[in-house]
């Protein structure tokens, strides 16, 4: 396996999906206390989400909380598979390019801005014959870090 170009920083959010996303709200904001700082919707990506986030600075993590558009469409982002991790990259375009080269799949879109504004795209929580690696059932995001945010 040749040199890696790019180290992962940091949790960067946990995305958690409903039918209803008020249910999410009850407990990780009334109960739990975690703040709203933000929303988030957008047709194509089938997702009408609020953000939150946990902590301050450098180890904040984003928790977003998710209720499809549409039920009826996809992607489906209140069905358990769209739950996903994000990880902080502090070079998106080299991880894509390094990874896919050591066989990882990524999920359709390739790098685009997410909801927060940040370059992302998507390591698919299934292999195949093309690109065996994947998130092993697990939907990962990988985020740019913007400049700094680890120095």
């Amino acid at each position: 396996m040749s040199s890696r170009p790019f180290k992962i920083l940091g949790l960067q959010q946990i995305a958690i999906g409903g039918l209803d996303k008020a249910k999410l709200k009850t407990l990780w904001v009334d109960l739990l206390g975690v703040p709203v700082t933000g929303t988030f919707k957008s047709e194509r990506e089938n997702v009408d989400e609020d953000i939150l986030t946990l902590g301050e600075g450098r180890g904040a993590v984003e928790i977003d909380l998710m209720q499809p558009l549409d039920p009826e469409k996809k992607p489906a982002v209140h069905a358990t598979p769209l739950n996903h991790i994000g990880l902080w990259v502090d070079d998106l375009p080299a991880a894509v390019q390094w990874l896919e080269a050591q066989g990882l799949r990524f999920a359709p879109g390739g790098i685009r801005k997410g909801a927060a504004g940040h370059d992302i795209c998507f390591v698919h929580p299934k292999g195949n014959e093309q690109f065996p690696v994947s998130g092993e059932g697990v939907l990962i995001e990988l985020v740019q870090a913007p400049a700094g945010l680890f120095s």
